[in-house]
């Protein structure tokens, strides 16, 4: 990434530190990553760009070692208060990028990531690194907002103006592709929709001034319309929308 880029998202990141964690709906769907990943007490787990530690200390519960690599401090402190209040013993926080990942090949069994590629300037390189450190046999799993094709454009527009970090959210053909072309195999899929109050995100959101009001009269428009794929509604006095998340995995050849 370019320095510009990684400020961007330190910049983003510091200031959402404790209410991403909060926004209800990131928790959502844990079991699905359990249930496609399989982790077990055997395993050493590599969460990447593991924000506020909320996959993290989840495949703890499951798997023998968990360690979080994430660019930002404020979100590395936070997932070790996470870490702490849940009174886990079994994992490590990392400061650090995503390329390189300053671990050497083959060091870990099951390597995860979740909402990060649509920061990425080459996820290709991200995906890549992911399967360096994954030891041979091991499995690699992704999870990412995966819009359609048709509306992913639009999509990119309003999460850019909501995050400025963003990139580009990647279509489930172009995920399915790029897991196909890295090499590993035994690829599989699921997917799942993550319910977001629109209030709710935009409080632990920081666009630039003026943009949080443009937000929400742009989403409270498309109700009906559903022109950016988040299929917005109302809900009592508030609206909701619906975020399509692709989870892609697959195995490392072994040797």
């Amino acid at each position: 990434m370019s320095r510009s880029h990684l400020q961007e998202i330190v910049s983003q990141f510091s200031q959402q530190a404790i209410p991403f964690a909060q926004v209800p709906g990131h928790l959502d769907a844990m079991e699905l990553l359990v249930e496609l990943s399989k982790p077990t007490k055997d395993d050493l787990v590599l969460d990447v760009a593991c924000g506020p530690g909320l996959v993290a200390c989840e495949f703890a519960r499951h798997a023998g070692q968990v360690t979080g690599i994430d660019i930002t401090p404020a979100m590395i402190e936070q997932a070790a208060r996470r870490q702490q209040e849940l009174g886990l013993t079994n994992l490590t926080w990392t400061e650090g990028d995503v390329v390189p990942l300053p671990y050497p090949d083959d060091s870990f069994s099951l390597v995860i990531t979740r909402y990060s590629f649509h920061h990425f300037l080459e996820p290709q390189r991200a995906l890549a690194e992911m399967i360096r450190v994954c030891r041979p046999g091991g499995r690699v799993l992704v999870a990412d907002v995966a819009i359609e094709p048709a509306k992913v454009e639009a999509y990119d527009r309003l999460e850019i103006m909501r995050d400025p970090s963003h990139t580009h959210a990647l279509t489930t053909e172009e995920f399915s592709a790029l897991m196909l072309a890295s090499g590993l195999v035994d690829c599989r899929q699921g997917s799942y929709r993550v319910e977001i109050e629109l209030e709710a995100q935009l409080k632990a959101s920081f666009p630039k001034p003026g943009d949080k009001e443009r937000l929400r009269e742009m989403i409270t428009a498309d109700v009906g319309a559903d022109s950016f794929g988040i299929a917005p509604r109302r809900a009592g006095d508030t609206i909701v929308y619906s975020v399509p998340i692709g989870v892609f995995v697959g195995r490392k050849l072994a040797v």
